[in-house]
């Protein structure tokens, strides 16, 4: 089947759908962090974050460094923000 930019653009966007999942996206914005380190700062269990993640990299939107028997994540490309940003921005000027 060939590649349909419409079809992955609307897969990406489930994918963004998740409240969850946008939280941790935003922790990671800040830099790297492991399973844990993100469980804490979200007050969340770390086998909900594990799952969310594994989706995030699934889709090649986080990447892992592995550090001995530790896992590190981040973001796979910081320009994902700016499509984060641009509909917060977006919302604040409909609602001005």
């Amino acid at each position: 089947m060939p590649f349909k930019p419409s079809y992955f653009k609307t897969e990406l966007f489930k994918v963004l759908s998740s409240p969850s999942r946008i939280q941790i996206l935003d922790t990671l914005r800040l830099g790297e962090h492991s399973v844990n380190s993100i469980a804490k700062w979200l007050e969340v269990e770390a086998s909900s974050i594990s799952r969310h993640l594994a989706i995030l990299r699934r889709y090649n939107l986080v990447v892992i460094r592995r550090e001995g028997t530790h896992v590190f994540y981040s973001v796979r490309d910081p320009d994902l923000f700016k499509v984060l940003d641009a509909v917060v921005l977006q919302k604040l000027m409909v609602v001005w």
